[in-house]
């Protein structure tokens, strides 16, 4: 059985990760020639395809000249590092795949760093070198550069580097010269990747990630590290307090193209779905039942930022949701930390509200939009950093910040990052756009991308990572604009817009339904006021040429979900249900936030 390779994929989002996947299963003829089959085979959930990115860990087999290559696609954000540490202990060597024109970015940084620190084996894949301006020479340099920074062995640094574009089905030792298919690089890996270690002894695997079914429910896996697991076998499940659980094994699948094989055993090295196990959480260890040795816990780097999820309580509640009780938002969150190893999940004083940590702002989202999706209604606060006290010292998650944006809108993006306590490191001009980065708090980055979008005409790619905690930096400054609230409830006019522009910006369009409280807008000075959208024109039946207005309305402002989670106020909710996304104040009544701000005063 030594004829198995287990590699994980790691990239930075959009690097074309994906895209390899995609080409290596076309090129080892999984699919028959008659088979439909989209691009992005392996993005198969629709919030991926949307955003383009890849949340959850896969797998996937192909066979290549009597071997087995086990493929783990990992995503790419450092939000989702939590399923990247974990996946990363089923595989004997990665493959990192650099963009040719952008070269490693800070969350390749980020993965590569965990890779290296677990002794694998890297493959350099420079892809895209079909771009304009591509510098993949400059780009092998800074990979090595950064690989040697994050304290890679000799032998690590030995590493063989491939060139090509997947999007054009090739690989190959140089970029001038394409070849014509992507083979190379699966020769590649089985040239330089080992095969498993196979230590001697009794049965251990531990169980690395989770899958669902509705005939069989949990379905446990991971890879098995020695000795073999069989069909009815009884095993020990050694779990996280210590306490060691009989169980036996009812069926094992090995990964074989896309799918699943039904197998009796598995030997050590490869990768199986256990069914059967039960109470099981990710990290345990399943052990041989005489001698139950466990293997050691994954560790994962603790959240940076917490949010208040609480049930729908506004006027609108249960319109669109099927789920709007807070026993369905307890379970639905208990259920996702069963498999979302970086999230955590805290009750609060009271029944209906809980706090959920997460790595980033897009962690949570995220999470928030699956619920949607579901049919959950539910409302969010404002996302607050995590501070942690060090030493009798108050502290504060710092992170590296990276914007790559044109040369004349570079001096705005300092100029904000630096109202923000960001400190500018590095700027070196790179291609035809400005290459800069900061240390910046992970308080300074919420709502940041909107200014900076809006200060670059849009043309900004920003990027961020998590580093250290660091000495709390001192106040900064928030949103300086109030907001408008809607004085009562009821479909807005057109008119009443009309006459209100000149207060600020609004979110609505005339006709949509408003209740009390609604943030409709936002002030163009720093207070809240409270306005009446719902009034009417008095008509009379007089008409004249001169009074007789045409309406003209700037088009609203419209907000994406994490932009509205980065905009809201600590006074303020955010409401999400299936098709809506609506902001509003806490107190919705007038008198009562005014007594609420007297109690906080």
């Amino acid at each position: 059985m030594q004829n198995i390779r287990n590699i994980a994929i790691i990239a930075h989002v959009d690097h074309g990760k994906t895209t390899l996947v995609d080409k290596i299963i076309h090129a080892s003829k999984i699919f028959r020639e008659n088979q439909q089959f989209d691009d992005l085979i392996l993005d198969n959930n629709d919030l991926e395809r949307e955003r383009g990115i890849t949340i959850l860990s896969k797998n996937v087999s192909v066979r290549y000249k009597d071997h087995k290559i086990n493929i783990i696609d990992t995503p790419g954000h450092a939000d989702f590092g939590g399923e990247v540490e974990r996946v990363l202990k089923m595989a004997d060597g990665v493959i990192l795949l650099v963009d040719a024109f952008e070269g490693p970015m800070p969350q390749t940084r980020f993965v590569l760093g965990k890779a290296l620190a677990l002794g694998l084996t890297p493959i350099v894949v420079v892809n895209k070198v079909d771009k304009e301006n591509c510098r993949p020479d400059e780009v092998h340099e800074a990979v090595f550069e950064l690989m040697f920074n994050l304290d890679a062995t000799e032998e690590q640094l030995e590493f063989q580097t491939l060139y090509g574009s997947a999007k054009q089905n090739w690989m190959g030792p140089d970029w001038q010269n394409p070849t014509d298919s992507i083979l190379p690089l699966l020769d590649a890996i089985l040239e330089h990747i080992p095969a498993p270690k196979i230590s001697e002894g009794t049965l251990q695997m531990q169980i690395t990630s989770l899958d669902y079914s509705n005939f069989v429910g949990r379905i446990a896996i991971g890879r098995v590290a020695r000795g073999t697991i069989s069909e009815n076998q009884q095993i020990a499940l050694c779990k996280a307090d210590g306490s060691i659980k009989k169980m036996r094994v009812k069926e094992l699948h090995t990964f074989e193209g896309l799918g699943k094989n039904k197998v009796q055993t598995v030997t050590a090295g490869d990768i199986c779905a256990v069914t059967g196990i039960e109470d099981f959480e990710i990290g345990d260890t399943i052990a041989d039942v005489e001698k139950p040795e466990p293997l050691p816990r994954i560790a994962i780097d603790e959240p940076t930022m917490n949010m208040l999820f609480t049930i729908n309580n506004s006027p609108f509640f249960g319109k669109e949701g099927k789920f709007v009780t807070s026993r369905h938002l307890r379970d639905r969150l208990m259920k996702e930390t069963e498999k979302n190893l970086a999230l955590r999940v805290e009750s609060t004083d009271s029944e209906d509200r809980f706090l959920v940590y997460g790595r980033g702002i897009l962690h949570l989202s995220v999470l928030i939009e699956t619920m949607r999706r579901e049919g959950y209604e539910l409302q969010v606060g404002q996302p607050q950093v995590i501070f942690k006290e060090i030493d009798g010292q108050k502290c504060e998650p710092i992170e590296t910040l990276v914007v790559d944006v044109p040369q004349e809108t570079a001096g705005k993006v300092i100029e904000l990052a630096t109202q923000r306590k960001g400190e500018l490191l590095v700027m070196e001009p790179k291609g035809d756009l400005q290459h800069l980065e900061f240390k910046i708090p992970s308080r300074g980055l919420i709502g940041l991308r909107n200014n900076v979008l809006t200060a670059t005409q849009g043309e900004a790619i920003m990027n961020h990572r998590f580093t250290a905690y660091e000495p709390f930096k001192g106040p900064i400054p928030g949103r300086i604009n109030g907001s408008l609230i809607s004085m009562e409830g009821g479909p807005c006019t057109a008119y009443a817009i009309d006459k209100l522009q000149d207060r600020g910006i609004f979110f609505i369009e005339p006709g949509d339904d408003l209740y009390t409280g609604q943030v409709i807008g936002e002030h163009s000075r720093d207070n809240d006021i409270v306005v009446n959208v719902q009034k009417g024109k008095k008509l009379t039946n007089m008409r004249a040429s001169g009074s007789d207005d045409n309406v003209r309305i700037a088009p609203p402002k419209r907000f994406s979900l994490e932009e509205s989670m980065e905009y809201i106020q600590k006074d303020e909710y955010l409401e999400i249900t299936p098709k809506s996304i609506r902001m509003r104040k806490i107190y919705l009544d007038e008198n009562e936030r005014a007594r609420m701000a007297k109690k906080e005063d």
